[in-house]
């Protein structure tokens, strides 16, 4: 098949995976099975026919309705089905249908999945992050040049955030870093080693930094309100597992022009 064809698939692909986020994103918090009972209206929990549930067509045939109750089904659930269409289709045309294609599409899909939930609950849960670490672990040992980079990026991402939560008290007078943030950088590094786990710190607290400073500048939130990490960090992961290559490069060029 063409790489255009193979793009298309996985948008489609992904578009049908983020549905299946939306209930992981919506049952993992209240510790409910994802898997039985199927898909249902969260209002009426009345079942949602297969013909109800086409990634993102379904939403704008039914105006945002559930059909049996006509109750407004929230806009997060067509943009969670998009975000997945659009990362699984750069992933492809970026790697192509290979492993490593493959094993970045469940790196997006389980930072999607990570992002939401924090946002809503302030919280990251294990039952990503640590079965992630053990499967960054697994697919960056057989895929990485080196295995200890995998490895590496484990211990350099934990270790990171551990040190920064320590320290937080002392410096700013409050907690930063939660236990959840640290374990899920630990799998970004175990997923892309440690140079790009230094890339997603520095990327996702760049623009951690400059949404707080604007939401504070704009009176929506005030100093001592917390900002979820998670989100920043999965956005950084992103530009690292997408761009990382690249952007190291030009760095290291950067830094031999300057010598």
């Amino acid at each position: 098949m063409s790489p255009q064809w193979h793009v298309t698939v996985a948008v489609l692909v992904g578009g049908v995976i983020g549905s299946f986020l939306n209930v992981c994103i919506h049952r993992l918090p209240l510790r409910e099975s994802i898997v039985r009972p199927g898909s249902r209206c969260p209002q009426c929990k009345t079942a949602i026919a297969w013909y109800d549930n086409i990634p993102i067509l379904s939403y704008l045939w039914l105006l945002g309705r559930c059909r049996s109750c006509r109750a407004g089904i929230g806009w997060r659930y067509p943009l969670v089905e998009a975000l997945n269409a659009a990362g699984y289709g750069f992933i492809a045309w970026r790697f192509g249908v290979t492993p490593v294609g493959y094993v970045y599409g469940a790196l997006f899909s389980a930072l999607i999945v990570v992002s939401f939930i924090d946002l809503d609950h302030m919280i990251v849960p294990d039952r990503i992050t640590v079965p992630g670490i053990v499967l960054g672990l697994v697919a960056g040992t057989l895929l990485l040049p080196r295995w200890w980079d995998s490895i590496g990026g484990l211990v350099l991402g934990g270790g990171l955030l551990y040190v920064m939560a320590w320290i937080s008290p002392y410096l700013f007078g409050k907690e930063g870093m939660g236990g959840g943030d640290i374990k899920l950088l630990a799998m970004i590094g175990a997923f892309l080693g440690w140079q790009q786990v230094l890339l997603t710190v520095i990327v996702g607290g760049l623009l951690g930094a400059v949404l707080g400073v604007g939401l504070i500048a704009a009176r929506v939130i005030s100093r001592s309100d917390y900002i979820p990490f998670g989100p920043f960090l999965s956005l950084g992961a992103v530009v690292a597992m997408l761009f990382g290559p690249e952007i190291l490069g030009w760095y290291g060029e950067l830094l031999v022009g300057r010598g």
